[in-house]
């Protein structure tokens, strides 16, 4: 089979797929170890091995494109992580648990994913320039636990509480965990996801 078969991708080949995967992976590790002010189709171009920053533009209209990709990338990376753990927990306290504690643990694995999509989030300051992926996911990602919480509550396992109000101050939590953590490297990720958990598990258990 060619190497240059068109994929399902926009009718790119496997191989222009495979560099646009390495030009990603590239530039998640230059934001991680710069900062995405500092991120230069030059510096990512040396990571990646090519010999240009054509190379770059050749698989990307621009630096709007790549960082959305990166940012894409980045996402689906921590819902395949996140997502069979909460799928296996059995009720819905134990699935909002999982929730918490594994984006946390993302965190410690993949320091690099969750360093380079802060750095990007932040690095744009207003809501027209921050990439699309990550506007999508951050309504995403409340969403599923809105669900959680309104499944929890028919089922008598949550507290009467406001199902969106209590999603975001989870959300928030999450996050300024990452920039916590990001600011003081030496934090434990793991025991602050317990502890998290602990604290939401007690805001919203039912008293019956």
């Amino acid at each position: 089979m060619s190497a240059k078969r068109v994929s399902e991708h926009g009718g790119r080949t496997f191989t222009e797929e495979a560099r646009r995967a390495q030009i990603v992976r590239a530039a998640i590790d230059t934001v991680a170890e710069h900062g995405y002010p500092h991120t230069t189709f030059s510096k990512i171009a040396q990571r990646a091995g090519l010999s240009s920053t054509g190379m770059i533009s050749y698989y990307f209209a621009g630096k709007a494109e790549l960082f959305d990709e990166v940012v894409t990338t980045v996402l689906r990376a921590a819902e395949e992580f996140v997502a069979p753990r909460i799928q296996d927990a059995q009720t819905y306290r134990a699935k909002l648990r999982a929730y918490i504690e594994s984006n946390l643990d993302f965190m410690a694995k993949y320091p690099g994913h969750t360093l380079a999509l802060a750095e990007i989030v932040l690095g744009t300051r207003d809501r027209d320039n921050v990439p699309v992926g990550a506007i999508n996911q951050a309504t995403a990602s409340v969403d599923v636990l809105v669900d959680c919480l309104d499944k929890g509550l028919a089922a008598g396992e949550f507290a009467d509480v406001e199902p969106r109000v209590m999603a975001v101050a989870i959300r928030g939590a999450i996050d300024n965990t990452l920039r916590h953590h990001m600011l003081s490297p030496g934090v434990d990720l793991e025991s602050y996801g317990s502890k998290l958990a602990d604290l939401f598990d007690r805001a919203t258990r039912s008293a019956s």
